[in-house]
């Protein structure tokens, strides 16, 4: 399996995953051209229409989009790391709430930020927005090694790459202790550093 990727981006979610589960991918990385040209010269747009990262391309030719999607795929190729409790269990579920709420409230609320044609005043609400969602992240988190309790899961990889973002935009998290020790709890598991250096993050 081959994944398209860009240092630092949402990509890095699987990218971790993949590392925690065991699982060898090939790595295109892409570059910042126009073009979004992998090494070999494949272009993001070639390989997914929608011109975005992650893009996984399987063993047999298909493609699975959608950081979310692609990390719940890989997790279930290794149901004994844990990174996603069995199907149809609670727990489970509580997993994928947590990975609804990354990508509809946090994610997407980023994304404009780094535009530069994005007004500031919206820049500003966004922040204003996020400092509120954090607030109650860091509520969450009280008591917890991780999202869900003292298993490190999927969900934990997403929020992870997304609260690495928040510098870039101006927001301080250190007014968010528990959120802040959080990062520091993931950033230092041995696997989710070896995804940071092999993007050149670390």
């Amino acid at each position: 399996m081959k994944l398209y990727y860009w240092p630092g981006a949402c990509s890095l979610s699987p990218h971790i995953v993949s590392r925690e589960a065991g699982i060898d991918l090939d790595l295109a990385q892409l570059d910042r051209s126009a073009e979004r040209k992998a090494p070999d010269g494949t272009t993001l747009a070639s390989v997914n229409a929608k011109n975005q990262v992650p893009a996984l391309v399987l063993d047999d030719g298909q493609v699975l989009t959608e950081g979310p999607v692609i990390a719940q795929f890989l997790a279930d190729k290794a149901p004994a790391s844990g990174l996603l409790p069995p199907p149809g269990s609670m727990e489970r579920y509580r997993v994928q709430e947590w990975q609804n709420f990354v990508a509809s409230e946090l994610h997407k609320t980023f994304g404009p930020m780094f535009r530069p044609t994005t007004p500031e005043e919206y820049k500003a609400q966004s922040r204003d927005y996020l400092a509120h969602r954090f607030d109650w992240i860091d509520r969450q988190l009280a008591g917890k090694q991780y999202l869900t309790g003292d298993t490190f899961t999927v969900a934990d990889a997403y929020l992870f790459v997304v609260l690495r973002w928040s510098p870039r935009v101006g927001i301080d998290l250190a007014k968010w202790p528990n959120i802040t020790a959080y990062l520091e709890r993931v950033a230092a598991r041995p696997k989710v550093q070896e995804t940071l250096k092999a993007e050149g993050l670390a």
